[in-house]
């Protein structure tokens, strides 16, 4: 990867991560993380909305797919790309992979999430 493109995605990331911040601050809290739900499915939306646009997969510059594609979409949520290799594998039929993606992202990331906060305990 280039030097060039680590550039478009940190700007990118910094973009989506101010929006993520935004989007929290904006959102109240309630009983169930209200925020973190609606940017993980806006995210989603919008990688899928970006990767569906005609020729985006092959046709955009690498500069505007690290932009857009990797550092909003990644800055705003990784949810989002986790959300897009779940489909792609669907699409493809390779619903044992999907699943498996699935259930270890869900359940390895609750349990490195315990076992970090056992750590620091």
């Amino acid at each position: 990867m280039s030097p060039g493109a680590l550039l478009w995605i940190a700007l990118g990331g910094a973009a989506g991560s101010v929006a993520r911040a935004l989007g929290t601050w904006a959102i109240p809290a309630g009983r169930l993380p209200w925020a973190t739900i609606l940017i993980n499915i806006a995210g989603s939306l919008l990688i899928g909305w970006l990767m569906a646009k005609p020729g985006v997969a092959g046709n955009w510059n690498s500069r505007t797919y690290s932009l857009a594609v990797v550092g909003i979409c990644g800055g705003f949520t990784t949810f989002s790309s986790f959300s897009w290799q779940t489909f792609e594998q669907m699409q493809a039929g390779r619903w044992l992979a999907a699943s498996a993606n699935i259930l270890l992202s869900v359940v390895l990331c609750l349990f490195a999430t315990w076992a970090g906060w056992r750590l620091a305990r």
